[in-house]
């Protein structure tokens, strides 16, 4: 196995690095970690996929490039639970330390990869959302679904590509430098890197929807003295205030379950952790599904077109499923009959 420098606060390793890392001592931690894992992560990926069925099998909403980006939104949740549970369980539950380093530098890259498309997402939604309501009359020539594609795809790649830099070299091994405390072979630069990535595309996000909601007000304000005379365009004003609302709340809801693992990442850089905080960073990397797994509830909640669409899916359940209960006593009506004759 790769070797390295071992954190300095990690003196009880006897020079397996990764063992350094792992540290929930009791059985009760490693339980608690699994069942929240577990329940989060399937509720995460049950409700994500239901989301992205949902926009992609009503040709009304796939059309739209909001909806692209929410979709986008739900495949980096799906993606960043199936890595994130597989690869934190099988480490700090059974703890698994037999991989190599690359193979835990491709597991964490996923991981990033999928939190920064998030992000980004979010980004793409915000400016999609300023577009639409500073620039009404203009936005269908602007925000088409060729050019929603094309930013997916330049925020998909950039993320990965951020993410596996240490796979690709930027890690303390290959640099002799120094490690960090929370993650096996990463470089402190690298994560002081990341973090200042992360926090400018939540900055830019928070300016995005302040901008937007302010323009939301006066949106408000201007349609309640122009009611008479604004009809349908009052309607799409309204479904533009509730979209925005909606994705505040998604935004809110990322910002208060990542800010104690930011917060704890910073912390890291500036000093040393004792192992009481890095057990509690193990805990609150599970508010991560958290968040993941409350999204698609705040869309439906908010979303009409996405509670529509929800119930003509559920409609067609109940349809088949009384059809499927109907069928035998219609088929024993019909062979009685037939005896009869």
């Amino acid at each position: 196995m790769d070797t390295c420098r071992i954190p300095e606060n990690a003196s009880k390793c006897s020079g397996n690095t990764m063992e350094c890392f792992m540290v929930l001592s009791t059985q009760a931690q490693k339980i608690s970690i699994g069942i929240l894992c577990g329940l989060f992560g399937t509720m995460c990926v049950f409700e994500n996929s239901l989301v992205l069925y949902l926009i992609f099998s009503s040709p009304g909403i796939r059309r739209k490039p909001s909806y692209l980006f929410i979709g986008s939104l739900a495949l980096a949740d799906i993606l960043a639970s199936i890595i994130f549970v597989c690869s934190f369980v099988n480490f700090h539950v059974f703890n698994e330390a037999g991989f190599s380093k690359e193979v835990f530098l491709l597991q964490l890259g996923g991981v990033n990869t999928s939190f920064s498309a998030s992000l980004s997402s979010l980004l793409l939604t915000a400016l999609d959302r300023y577009i639409s309501i500073s620039r009404p009359s203009e936005y269908k020539l602007l925000m088409t679904r060729r050019r929603a594609w094309t930013a997916l795809g330049v925020l998909w790649a950039t993320c990965a590509t951020i993410a596996y830099l240490p796979l690709l070299g930027w890690n303390c091994c290959v640099l002799d430098s120094s490690c960090s405390e929370l993650f096996p072979f990463v470089d402190d630069n690298y994560l002081s890197g990341w973090i200042c990535f992360t926090m400018v595309l939540l900055g830019c996000i928070v300016y995005a929807y302040a901008h937007v909601l302010w323009r939301a007000r006066q949106h408000v304000a201007y349609m309640e003295k122009h009611q008479a005379q604004a009809g349908k365009q009052n309607a799409r004003m309204r479904m533009d205030v509730m979209l925005a609302k909606t994705l505040v709340m998604v935004l809110a809801v990322l910002t208060l379950c990542w800010s104690p693992v930011l917060v704890l990442m910073i912390y890291s850089i500036f000093a040393r952790l004792s192992d009481r905080l890095r057990k509690a960073f193990a805990f609150c990397s599970t508010l991560c599904l958290l968040n993941s797994m409350v999204n698609p509830i705040i869309y439906a909640l908010r979303s009409k077109e996405l509670c529509s669409s929800l119930r003509r899916v559920f409609s067609h359940f109940r349809r088949q499923l009384k059809a499927s209960e109907e069928s035998p006593e219609a088929e024993s009506t019909h062979r009685s009959s037939v005896i009869e004759t």
